[in-house]
């Protein structure tokens, strides 16, 4: 009676060791989570999500959960806190991050170029950088990649913003008031990204600079993709996956231009309740350049500019800014 008792007790605690190790398992299994903008710069965060193609790339081994934005600051505190482990984002949130976080936040790969134009309210009277003198300007964000661009602009004009001595003053608006406020009079004129540039033409604004005259020839990073240096370290394949994927997704969107349009778009939709207009679209991704390619010299650019204008205290180490 006792062998039979200490049978069943060696049988209980094989099932139960057996029944922790599956816990254990499914517990075990890795996440990366990714940040993103529900906004056709981050093209393809946006078509990897809809297809589910990073999904079926990790398969087994990694579990996939997506994280959107709708500002550079917050994304970067979600990559300082660990909320997120790879993030679509601006090359000056991107290098703001690496220098707060001593270089933990590098650059992994290039995600899209250009797409930003510079418009001006009917009537204003602009019909160059210098006629801004004395005129309100937008920006979508203080500090973000088109109010650097705006900056490198003014300079290059020989104006000043006024909070610098100078006679151009720039404010921060939603690129979704934008409309309302150059109705009322309020703006002058706006540095906006696309589709927003597409959209206020469509209702009335007039181009003064397009996207190849903003800043570099428009081949200047408006998107890129950074990763937490502990994260990649601590997994390198599952890294040089999603890499291969962000790859493939960007050779979709340029081999095959309108079906992973749509599929952004209604992806867009799905994220947010609005879809952008076919017409839109095309003149957005018109301005748009897709590609993994990083131009190194564009963020050095614009890391000595958010040095000069105080946003971040040190140009940081191109060695270090780079996987």
């Amino acid at each position: 009676m006792r062998i039979k008792k200490i049978g069943l007790m060696i049988l209980a605690t094989v099932s139960l060791m057996a029944f922790t190790a599956c816990g254990s398992s499914k517990s075990d299994k890795k996440e990366v989570t990714i940040g993103y903008f529900n906004n056709i710069t981050h093209a393809q965060a946006l078509l990897m999500k809809a297809e589910g193609s990073l999904e079926d790339k990790y398969g087994e081994e990694a579990e996939v959960k997506w994280q959107s934005f709708n500002a550079g600051p917050a994304e970067v505190e979600a990559l300082f806190s660990g909320d997120i482990d790879i993030g679509y984002i601006g090359p000056v949130p991107a290098i703001t991050a690496n220098v707060k976080s001593n270089s933990d936040v590098v650059v992994l790969s290039g995600s899209t170029k250009g797409g930003a134009v510079l418009l001006q309210r009917s009537g204003a009277g602009i019909s160059s950088v210098k006629d801004l003198a004395g005129k309100t300007v937008a920006i979508p964000q203080l500090g973000n990649t088109q109010h650097l661009s705006l900056l490198h602009l003014l300079s290059e004009n020989g104006l000043k913003p006024d909070t610098a001595g100078g006679d151009v003053k720039v404010t921060a608006v939603a690129n979704a008031d934008v409309e309302n406020m150059m109705d009322r009079g309020d703006i002058d004129a706006a540095l906006v990204p696309e589709p927003w540039g597409a959209t206020l033409l469509g209702k009335g604004a007039e181009l003064v600079l397009d996207y190849k005259d903003v800043f570099m020839d428009g081949d200047y990073n408006v998107a890129v993709v950074v990763v937490r240096k502990d994260f990649l370290e601590e997994n390198p394949e599952l890294v040089e996956k999603f890499v291969e994927e962000h790859e493939a997704a960007t050779e979709k969107i340029n081999n095959d231009n309108d079906a992973t349009v749509k599929k952004i778009n209604d992806e867009i939709n799905s994220a947010t309740g609005k879809s952008l207009s076919e017409d839109i679209l095309k003149e957005a991704f018109g301005r748009i350049g897709v590609s993994t390619e990083l131009n190194k010299e564009s963020l050095e650019e614009f890391a000595n500019i958010s040095k000069e204008e105080g946003f971040i205290d040190k140009i940081p180490d191109a060695a270090n800014l780079y996987k």
